[in-house]
């Protein structure tokens, strides 16, 4: 394994065999970026792009010249184009001021972590290439996210989590255990907006285990990798679910105190072996 650089800041990021992971230096990047999202979103996943996007094959919207843009490259891609294999979106509170608000201020009443002292950042607009979804890229990707949080002195990181269709009665087994098992106490949980609240509890929570056979290890098994990612690093649900007819998809507010990352992240995220690269 190749040695890891200091910091995603610099324009040598954290190495891990043939990939790494840093920040978008330059516009080309941050294009490659976009269209890495347009292909796994819109093409795989079936999200609805617009006009314009489609003409140009890339997904984005404003907050995109704000942001900070965390890359996943690997070094033995067979062409420059194919090179970004991977990317998250970080947006910190001042790159927020500066667009107007939040991603998640269109979804949730988030004013409770808004006045939170410190600092916060807001992830989203995740994806990894197909070939690459594996462990070593996942490490990657949070062993970059938790740099920049250490970079910066981020104490909650938060976000809209998507789990997969517009039917919430469809996902009625997964809200409701996240409700019940993971809600984020009062003082910081954030509520969908009136118009675009769904409720949560959806079935009997003590239905899930009788009715479905599903205890809860296995039905935190089979949420979304990304979503039971922020659950096992100690993460939160707001109240509320939103649903996203663009990306077909259902979102749930998730947020994780990263007092919490550094000690989970060293048991789940350790880059001690490059086995699965592929």
């Amino acid at each position: 394994m190749e040695e890891i650089a200091t910091s995603v800041l610099g324009r040598k990021g954290l190495r891990l065999g043939r990939i790494e992971v840093r920040l978008a230096q330059d516009e080309a990047e941050m294009r490659a970026a976009q269209e890495l999202r347009y292909r796994v979103f819109y093409e795989e996943m079936g999200a609805r792009p617009s006009g314009e996007m489609a003409e140009r094959k890339i997904d984005y919207d404003s907050l995109d010249q704000y942001c900070d843009h965390l890359i996943v490259i690997d070094h033995h891609a067979p062409a420059p184009n194919e090179a970004i294999i991977g990317t998250y979106r970080l947006i910190r509170r001042e790159a927020a001021r500066r667009h107007g608000g939040f991603y998640s201020n269109a979804e949730y009443d988030i004013s409770r972590l808004a006045a939170w002292p410190g600092e916060i950042l807001e992830v989203g607009r995740s994806c990894v290439s197909p070939g690459f979804r594996n462990r070593p890229t996942m490490q990657l990707l949070w062993r970059g996210i938790a740099d920049y949080i250490a970079a910066y002195g981020v104490e909650i990181l938060f976000g809209c989590a998507s789990l997969p269709g517009t039917d919430p009665r469809a996902l009625a087994a997964p809200l409701t255990y996240l409700y019940h098992h993971h809600l984020a106490a009062p003082s910081l949980r954030p509520v969908a907006l009136p118009h675009r609240y769904v409720d949560m509890r959806l079935m009997d929570p003590a239905s899930i285990t009788a009715e479905q056979g599903l205890k809860h290890l296995r039905l935190l098994n089979d949420l979304p990798p990304l979503l039971k990612g922020y659950l096992r690093l100690g993460g939160f649900v707001g109240d509320g679910a939103v649903v996203d007819e663009q990306f077909n998809t259902t979102d749930v507010c998730v947020l994780v105190k990263t007092d919490l990352i550094a000690e989970r992240y060293s048991r789940h995220y350790d880059l001690k072996s490059n086995d699965g690269l592929p």
